[in-house]
This record gives structure tokens, C-alpha cells and sequence, in this order.
């Protein structure tokens, strides 16, 4: 009866191993790159040694990759999880809107790592084994939506999902992406907590405006 539990905790341990480096690797290549961040400090960072990392994710760059996977997971897993199925068309595209903006807000190192990635021309997201699965979550949601709304005589029978996917994260990434340039050029925080429910709001209503031209 003992070598269950035995296995169970080993995995468990390895489970917790492998989501200590993800996390430690995550802050340090989005606060190094992919370039200048080293395995070496990423082991000293965590409970385990740069040997190990390799046994579990083979190189620099599988474990680059493994990061970038993570990150995207996790946004794609909350707009999988989002139910908006019972709410009105542009009611349900606020609250999807509104789950990006949250997210982007509370990840800055997500935002980090999309940059540093499109500055590789993503020649290592391009590798993923996941990278055919991470457009379904974020457009089958919206395509639903939209469908919804234009059957309803609400939206524009044009309105392509991907559009609206690039509305939302544009709008998003941008926000956190260019705060500190924005900010010296015009004097402007658009992390000001004093205006986050201004931008929140006005991210809607970019959406439904464009939707609802005619």
C-alpha cells in the first residue's frame, strides 16, 4: 500500500519542481530576454540545480519555449472558462474585453515575454507543439458572440473575430507594453488606478462602436 503514496509524492514533487522553474524562468526572461537570461541564475533562484532544469526541459531554449506556452495557457484557460453563453451580445463581449484587461494588467511579465518573442520574429513560439491550439480559445469565444449579435440584428455582418481579437489585445498589450514611454512623452500613466476604470470602460465601448456601425 506504501508505493502509491511513495509515487503520488514524487510526482507531486516533480510537478512542484517543474512549476518553480517555469515561475523563476518566466520573471527571468522577461526581465533579460531570451539572450541575456542564463540558466545558471534561474537554478541558483530555485530549489533545484541547471543539470536538473535540462532533465526536465532539455535546453535554454526548450525551457524559453516551455515558459511561452505557460503564459499563453493561462489567458487562453480563462477565456475557455469565461461563461458568457447567457448574457447579451455586447454584454458578453465587455466581459470578455474586461478579462483581458484584467489579465494583461495583473501579467506584465506576459506582456514582457510577447514583445521579447516578437522581437525573435517568434522563431521559438513557432516551435511549439501547442501553437495549433492557442487561437481556437481566444477566437471560438468571440466567434460565438459575434454570430449571436449579428442574428440579433446587433452587429455588423462583416466583423471579423480576429479583428476583435486584435481590438482587445492591442488596446491591452499597448496599455502596458508603452506605459513608461506614453508616460515621459505626455505625462500620462495609463496604470493611474485613478483611471483604470475609464480605460476598462472605454476598451467596451471601442468594440461595440466598431460593431455597430453601419
Amino acid at each position: 500500500m506504501a508505493a502509491p503514496s511513495s509515487e503520488a509524492e514524487r510526482q507531486r514533487d516533480k510537478e512542484r519542481t517543474r512549476a518553480d522553474i517555469l515561475a523563476v524562468a518566466t520573471r527571468e526572461f522577461a526581465d533579460k530576454g531570451y539572450t541575456g537570461a542564463r540558466v545558471d541564475e534561474i537554478a541558483a533562484r530555485t530549489s533545484t540545480t541547471k543539470r536538473m532544469i535540462y532533465y526536465y526541459f532539455g535546453g535554454k531554449e526548450q525551457l524559453y519555449i516551455a515558459v511561452l506556452e505557460h503564459a499563453y495557457t493561462a489567458i487562453r484557460k480563462l477565456e475557455a472558462q469565461l461563461d458568457v453563453e447567457h448574457l447579451e451580445p455586447e454584454h458578453a463581449l465587455r466581459r470578455l474585453a474586461a478579462l483581458t484587461f484584467d489579465h494583461h494588467e495583473a501579467n506584465p511579465d506576459f506582456i514582457r515575454l510577447v514583445s521579447i518573442e516578437n522581437i525573435h520574429h517568434a522563431e521559438h513560439l513557432s516551435q511549439s507543439e501547442i501553437l495549433a491550439g492557442l487561437a481556437d480559445p481566444a477566437l471560438g469565444g468571440i466567434t460565438r458572440i459575434l454570430e449571436r449579435g449579428r442574428k440579433a440584428g446587433l452587429f455588423r455582418t462583416d466583423a471579423d473575430p480576429l479583428d476583435v481579437h486584435m481590438i482587445i489585445s492591442s488596446f491591452c498589450v499597448f496599455r502596458l507594453a508603452n506605459r513608461h514611454t506614453f508616460q515621459a512623452i505626455f505625462g500620462r500613466d495609463m496604470l493611474d488606478a485613478a483611471r483604470r476604470a475609464h480605460y476598462r470602460t472605454m476598451l467596451g465601448d471601442l468594440l461595440i462602436e466598431y460593431l455597430t456601425a453601419r
